[in-house]
Formats: C-alpha cells, structure tokens, sequence
C-alpha cells in the first residue's frame, strides 16, 4: 500500500496542483475580488519561472521527500504513530492536524526571526494577490522548510496517505487561498471557520505590518483563532488595501533575478518582532 503511495505520488500532486490553478485563473477571472494593477504577464511569467526552478532544486537537494520519508518510517519503526498503535483512521487525522499545526509555527518563526523574515518576505513582495502568489516562495526558504517538515515527519510517524493527503491539501488551499476571487461575503463568513479563505488570507498579505503579521494559517484557521493572531478584516478594506511591503515597491522588483537577490537587500525591517512595530502600536 505504501510503494503505492509512493508511486502515485507525483502524478497525484501535478493533477491537483494544474487542475486547482486553472480552476482559480478563470475564477479571477470571471468574478475577480480586486482590481489587478500589474499585468498578468509579469507575474505569472516570473513567479512561475521561480516555482520551476524550487522545484528542480528540492527534487537535487533532498534525496527522499515527506512522503518517502513515512513510508521509510513505517518500515523501520520511526515516529509516533508507528509505536502507539494507534487505529489507521485516528492516526490519519491526528497526522494531517499536526502537520498543520507544524507549517502554522513555522510560518510565525519565519516572520518572527529577522534573518528567515529576509528570505519569506520574498513571497509578500508581490504588488498583486492571485494564485500564483501561492507559488513564490525564495529557494533557501523552500528548501529550510521541507528540512522542517522532514523532522516533523520523523517525530510523528504518519501514515503515508496521511502525509500525501495533507500535501496535496496544503497545495490546493494554498493556491485557493491566494486567489484573487469575490466569494460572496455569507459564504466567506462561514467558510472561514473551516479553511483558509481569500480574504482572511489577503489580510496577511497587507502591506502594514500588523497585518502582515497576522493570519498565519494557510489550510486550517483554527489555530489563528486559538493562538491569537487572527485578524478579520484588513482597516482600508480588501479592495483599498495596499499589497506587498514598504521596501520592494516596483515593477522591477517582481522579476525573477530581482526577487532571487531580495534577502540580501535592505534592513529586515517589518518582522513579526521588529521594535518599530510595536512603538507604533503603543504610539496610537
């Protein structure tokens, strides 16, 4: 069951991740939540360019990925789950909750460190908020993650399903997430007590600093709720809001060459724990 796994997994993923991304494309489409400023070339062209070359840089870095890493686990006996005893069904929820509850704190340490703010604020630097938003994310940043991510999988031992399943949901509702699309706001209401949605999701990508630093979550929104950092709505509205931050404000800076070196220029400024945050909060 688990070489099973393993050998759909690729072609699992890619079918999601085309399908989902087409899905939202001609969602913003038809019905789109704000007024794009920059052309569509720019961004899709470079932020895509850069999810190929993350991709190719993970699959040369890491010789085994999450989902290899559990099946390697339930053979040898590593983790959690493969001690406990656990029924399949339990393991498998607990495994995915976990597993988000982990890209949850590892979202607020990459805001809350200035060094690892440098290589995440990368992804906030899009002047626009679509889909493919979802995708730009540094390399460094990529590969510090899937690191995490291999550890967390060692400690807790889940099933493998449970780690395809949560990878293919983290990469669906990463995309939804950051989609540029007007769900009707009852919908929105409710929906966002069970996932992540656009416009709970657009507030994180607000270019003031207590917003930015807020709204963590990018599949469940419990855990923004439960820990304190959920924020409802951003103060402009969504369709005032700026996106991006103060530093990297140009067309230029969403190309790929510009957004590679991005970690190495200027203060880290802006950062979850970054002192002129706080003495402006205290100021008002």
């Amino acid at each position: 069951m688990s070489e099973t796994i393993l050998a759909a997994e690729p072609t699992i993923r890619l079918a999601a991740f085309l399908g989902v991304l087409l899905a939202m494309a001609l969602w913003e489409v038809a019905a789109p939540r704000r007024r794009r400023d920059i052309p569509r070339v720019i961004r899709w062209t470079n932020n895509i360019a850069l999810v190929v070359i993350d991709t190719v840089i993970l699959r040369l870095s890491f010789p085994i990925l999450a989902v290899g890493l559990a099946v390697m686990a339930e053979d040898r006996g590593w983790g959690l789950f493969n001690n406990i005893g656990a029924p399949a069904w339990v393991a498998v929820i607990v495994s995915m909750l976990l597993l988000d509850l982990a890209i949850y704190l590892q979202h607020v340490l990459f805001h809350a460190v200035p060094g690892l703010w440098r290589l995440h604020r990368m992804h906030h630097a899009d002047l626009d908020f679509d889909a493919t938003t979802g995708l730009r994310f540094h390399p460094v940043e990529i590969l510090i993650s899937m690191g995490i991510k291999l550890a967390v999988v060692t400690a807790l031992g889940p099933p493998a399903v449970a780690v395809l399943l949560f990878e293919v949901v983290l990469n669906v509702t990463a995309l939804f997430n950051h989609a540029n699309i007007d769900l009707p706001r009852p919908v929105d209401r409710v929906l966002r007590w069970l996932v992540v949605t656009p416009d709970m999701h657009r507030v994180h990508h607000s270019v003031d600093p207590r917003e930015t630093n807020s709204n963590y979550g990018f599949n469940l929104p419990w855990w923004d709720r439960l820990l304190g950092t959920y924020v409802a709505q951003p103060a402009k509205g969504h369709e005032r809001m700026d996106i991006g931050i103060e530093q990297f404000r140009t067309r230029r800076d969403l190309w790929l060459d510009r957004m590679l070196v991005q970690p190495l220029q200027g203060p880290a400024s802006g950062h979850a724990l970054d002192p002129r945050i706080t003495t402006r909060e205290l100021g008002e």
